[in-house]
């Protein structure tokens, strides 16, 4: 299984969810991904397509799933979203 993760993306990505996502009981959803931080905001969760991600302090994390597909559904998704929400203050101009 693969083991190498961008650890840029995985933040852009949960920023892009968390302000343009929906809001429901302190977790945001965007395009079949779930985002959310514990209650002290240094673990950052995103859940989808059968995968857990927690993205520790330090950039330490794990990666939970069963199957490469599961797990490429993921990265895909969050590749997506990525490239396709603006980050506020740095609209495409």
């Amino acid at each position: 299984m693969k083991n190498e993760l961008d650890n840029k993306l995985m933040l852009d990505a949960y920023e892009k969810i968390h302000t343009h996502g929906e809001a429901r009981q302190g977790r945001h959803y965007l395009d079949g991904i779930e985002a959310y931080t514990d209650h002290d905001g240094y673990t950052v969760f995103l859940e989808g397509h059968g995968v857990t991600l927690t993205l520790q302090f330090h950039n330490s994390y794990n990666l939970k799933y069963d199957n490469e597909r599961q797990y490429d559904q993921f990265i895909r998704a969050l590749k997506n979203i990525s490239k396709g929400y603006e980050t506020p203050g740095l609209e495409r101009g």
